[in-house]
């Protein structure tokens, strides 16, 4: 699979993310589920706290990826919800320092939200992965 960034204002990078990306002679296609703060039960975790949910979420996005056999570098989208984007921001290296590890910068959107299916859940991830 060939990826070629598209970035005609570069902004973008300093937070971590293409504008767009071409993809080419991908075989598979993962679409995945928002993932949250939960445990292998379903059950919500780290209530109120930002910084821990969003690292469990991707942990757990990590989980469905490998489950496929993908890792981030796979992801070619992100679409990311909060119940409270600035608190987000604040931990945002959360999600910088995961994708960032493995050089990956998939387009994303980070989408404000009153609540999630779960009300203690704060945050939610959800992905599209190819190979």
């Amino acid at each position: 699979m060939k990826r070629t960034a598209i970035n005609p204002w570069n902004w973008s990078l300093n937070f971590g993310y293409n504008q767009a990306e071409v993809v080419e002679g991908a075989k598979r296609q993962l679409i995945c589920a928002g993932q949250t703060s939960v445990d292998g039960e379903g059950n919500p975790q780290h209530p109120g706290d930002m910084r821990s949910q969003i690292g469990l979420a991707l942990d757990n996005l990590e989980a469905v990826l490998a489950a496929a056999g993908m890792d981030l570098t796979n992801v070619i989208r992100l679409d990311i919800y909060a119940t409270d984007v600035d608190e987000l921001m604040k931990n945002f290296d959360v999600i910088g320092g995961r994708f960032g590890s493995v050089g990956a910068t998939p387009p994303q959107s980070v989408l404000g939200v009153t609540r999630l299916a779960i009300p203690p859940l704060m945050f939610e991830i959800s992905a599209a992965a190819a190979d």
